[in-house]
């Protein structure tokens, strides 16, 4: 299985070190907090910048799954976040709409990496539902934060789940994020608060080329 490297853009000034750094990424993510500040054109923006790679809109959304996934993924995003709490029929909705844009849904584990997700499959087949699994950036820096998402999957994995790692993935623990094989490895401080982000992003791609994952 070849793992995919996703670039997570956070904060405005990030979207310049997109034509530098987006060469080493598959996916590029347009983070929640630039969502809110440019709106559905920071989608277009980071496509363009991103020489078209598909992008992911980080809504995090919660209720108005329809009206919110028509809005992302008509302004160009492939995938879009949905929160894993959400109702049932706020992720239905959601990927009604991706499904008719040909996109794709990742529901995202935030706010309790342990939860049940059996009930998230809705009568689907696991290989056809994606899973964040996120670790929340406030506790990581208020020294509250845990590294237990990335033990969660292998877990997730083996049961069948498509999986996105995601939250404070960096060289230090690069080699276990790979090793437990998710499809999708998030990296954004790691590589946009770096003292030389093209240097970083290179041995990230390196490393993650070099690797041979499988569970």
């Amino acid at each position: 299985m070849t793992v995919r490297l996703q670039l997570a853009i956070d904060a405005p000034e990030h979207l310049a070190l997109i034509p530098r750094v987006g060469q080493y990424f598959d996916v590029i993510e347009v983070g929640t907090p630039v969502l809110k500040r440019f709106g559905l054109a920071a989608i277009s923006t980071v496509r363009e910048l991103g020489g078209g790679k598909p992008v992911l809109a980080d809504t995090k959304t919660a209720d108005g799954g329809a009206f919110e996934a028509e809005m992302i993924f008509a302004a160009g995003a492939a995938m879009m976040t949905v929160l894993a709490h959400a109702s049932l029929a706020t992720r239905r909705n959601a990927d009604e709409v991706a499904q008719r844009y040909g996109g794709e849904v990742v529901l995202d584990t935030i706010l309790d990496g342990g939860l049940d997700v059996e009930p998230l499959l809705d009568g689907r087949p696991p290989q056809d539902v994606w899973l964040a699994l996120h670790a929340p950036s406030d506790a990581r820096r208020a020294g509250v934060g845990t590294e237990d998402h990335i033990d969660r999957v292998a877990q997730r994995r083996q049961r069948g789940f498509r999986v996105s790692l995601a939250g404070g993935i960096r060289r230090a623990n690069l080699a276990r994020a790979l090793e437990v094989a998710p499809e999708i490895v998030v990296i954004g401080s790691g590589v946009t608060e770096a003292t030389d982000p093209e240097g970083e992003a290179a041995w990230i791609r390196t490393q993650v080329d070099a690797s041979t994952p499988g569970i």
